[in-house]
C-alpha cells in the first residue's frame, strides 16, 4: 500500500501526500474510493489544488435513511416536474399536464391507492356574493311560480364543499380508475338577519367518475397539444326540497381533457336520463342550463384562471358563462389558502334558478388542494 501511495504522489505531484495517506487509512472500500475520486477527479480531470485537503466523504444515503428523514410540508412542497415537456414548477408556475396527473393520478408514479379523500371541485367560502336579480318566486312547468314568502337580499354568502375518493384502481383499462365524488353548494342569506338569515338554496350532487388516461403516443396532437384523459360519469343533482320547490335531474356524461403547457381544455357532454313526467319537476332544465360544457384553464404564475361555458349548440340564448380566479394568500404556500373571485352570468347558478337569468359576483377564499 505504501508503494501505491508513492506512485500516486509521483503521477500527481500537486496532491498533498498527507491527503493520499488519509485516503489509504480509510478502512471502508467505498469511502476510500470516494476519497481518491475527490483527490484526483475522474479520468482526464485536472488534479485538485495542493492546498486543498479532501473532506471526509460520507457514505451514500440508503433508502432507509431517506424514508426516515422528516417530510416537508405538503402545502409548501413543489409539484413534481413534468419531465415529458419543458415548463415551470411551483411556486413559479404549474403545468396543466402536471395538474391533471396529480389530480386524477393518470400515471403509475402518481397513484395513491384507494379510499384516500381528496378535493374535487373548488372548496370555497364567498362571504360577499352579490346577485343582480334574486329569484324570489321560483317556478317550473310542474310547479308554477307562487307568491314571494321571504324578502331576500341581493347580498348573501355562497359556500361549496366538494370531495372525492378513488374506490377502484386499474379497473378495466390500463391505469383507469373509478372515483366517487360529492359536492354541496349553498346560498346563505347571512346578511339578512331580519328574515332569520335562511339558506336560500342548497344543491347536492353525488357522482361516479371512470377516468381513462390516454397513452402518450395516442394523445400527442399538433401544435404541442396533448389529449390527457377521457371520463365517463353518472351524476344525480337535487336541491332536497319538497314541492313546489323540488328540483332534480339524473345524467350521464362523457368528457375529454387536453393540455398545452399552462393551458388546459375540457369538453363535456351531458345526457339527461329519462324519468316519468309525474316525477319530473323540471322538464325543460337542459333547455335552459345547456347540455354541453367547455372549460378553459390557465395556470399563469401563481394565479389560476378558469372559464366555463355551458350551452346547447344551435341555441345560444340560454346557458351560462362562469369565470373563476385564485391567488395565494401566502406566496410561499401556493397550494394552501387562496383568494377567490367568481363571476357568473346566465341560467342555472343553482337548480332553483335553472330558468332564471342573473349575474353574480362572489369574493372570498378557497383551499387549493387536489
Amino acid at each position: 500500500m505504501r508503494v501505491a501511495a508513492a506512485a500516486l504522489v509521483l503521477i500527481a505531484p500537486a496532491v498533498n501526500a498527507q491527503a493520499v495517506a488519509d485516503c489509504l487509512s480509510e478502512a471502508d472500500a467505498a469511502r476510500r474510493l470516494a476519497c481518491y475520486d475527490a483527490l484526483f477527479g475522474k479520468a482526464g480531470a485536472s488534479p485538485a489544488p495542493a492546498a486543498t485537503a479532501p473532506a471526509k466523504v460520507a457514505p451514500s444515503s440508503s433508502a432507509a435513511d431517506l424514508s426516515s428523514a422528516p417530510a416537508a410540508s405538503s402545502a409548501a412542497a413543489p409539484a413534481p416536474a413534468d419531465t415529458a415537456r419543458p415548463g415551470r414548477e411551483w411556486p413559479e408556475g404549474l403545468l396543466v399536464s402536471t395538474f391533471f396527473d396529480r389530480t386524477w393520478e393518470l400515471t403509475p408514479a402518481t397513484k395513491r391507492g384507494t379510499f384516500v379523500v381528496r378535493t374535487y371541485l373548488p372548496n370555497f367560502v364567498l362571504p360577499l356574493h352579490y346577485t343582480s336579480s334574486i329569484n324570489a318566486t321560483p317556478g317550473s312547468p310542474a310547479h308554477p311560480a307562487g307568491t314571494a314568502q321571504i324578502n331576500y337580499r341581493p347580498l348573501e354568502a355562497k359556500l361549496q364543499i366538494s370531495l372525492r375518493a378513488k374506490v377502484a384502481e386499474g379497473l378495466g383499462l390500463p391505469d383507469a380508475d373509478l372515483w366517487f365524488a360529492y359536492t354541496q353548494r349553498s346560498l346563505w342569506q347571512v346578511w339578512n338577519p331580519q328574515e332569520s338569515s335562511p339558506f336560500r338554496s342548497t344543491d347536492y350532487q353525488p357522482e361516479a367518475i371512470y377516468v381513462i388516461p390516454v397513452p402518450e403516443k395516442m394523445g400527442t396532437l399538433p401544435g404541442g397539444w396533448r389529449w390527457r384523459m377521457a371520463q365517463l360519469g353518472l351524476a344525480h343533482q337535487s336541491n332536497g326540497q319538497s314541492d313546489p320547490l323540488s328540483r332534480s335531474w339524473n345524467r350521464v356524461y362523457e368528457a375529454v381533457a387536453f393540455d398545452r403547457g399552462e393551458l388546459g381544455l375540457t369538453f363535456r357532454v351531458n345526457q339527461r336520463l329519462h324519468e316519468p313526467a309525474a316525477h319530473d319537476d323540471n322538464t325543460d332544465l337542459v333547455h335552459y342550463i345547456g347540455g354541453t360544457e367547455i372549460t378553459a384553464s390557465w395556470l399563469h404564475g401563481l394565479a389560476t384562471s378558469t372559464m366555463t361555458w355551458r350551452t346547447n349548440p344551435g341555441s345560444w340564448k340560454h346557458g351560462s358563462l362562469q369565470m373563476d380566479w385564485t391567488y395565494p394568500v401566502n406566496k410561499a404556500q401556493p397550494a394552501g389558502l387562496r383568494w377567490y373571485a367568481q363571476l357568473f352570468t346566465g341560467y342555472g347558478e343553482t337548480l332553483l334558478d335553472y330558468n332564471h337569468s342573473q349575474t353574480s359576483l362572489g369574493l372570498g377564499l378557497t383551499l387549493f388542494q387536489f
